[in-house]
């Protein structure tokens, strides 16, 4: 256990480094994509939204590119990218619904 411990501490995607931390802190994103889940619809910014799915797709993209590769990294992108994409269906199906496309 203790050695298992040392490897990861001393890892190139450790806690000492930032293949570490930055994963750790994007994490924020998920978080309060999460919460906006809860607001009402017409407050999602089709073009924030837009934007925030394609930074987690080019930084998924990175992740996975990068040596080594950074799983962390690719997770949060990927739990992120979710978010948005579900913010996204929420307000395509609002804005149909107002317009009443049928």
């Amino acid at each position: 256990m203790a050695a298992t411990l040392k490897a990861f501490w001393n890892s190139p995607v450790g806690p000492k480094t930032t293949h570490f931390w930055g994963p750790v802190a994007n994490w924020g994103f998920v978080v309060a994509g999460l919460a906006d889940t809860q607001k009402p619809t017409d407050m999602i910014s089709e073009n924030m939204t837009g934007a925030m799915c394609i930074y987690s797709l080019l930084f998924m993209r990175f992740a996975y590119m990068v040596k080594p590769r950074n799983y962390l990294l690719f997770g949060v992108h990927a739990s992120n990218e979710c978010v948005q994409l579900y913010q996204l269906q929420r307000w395509v199906n609002f804005r149909m619904s107002s317009h009443d496309c049928t």
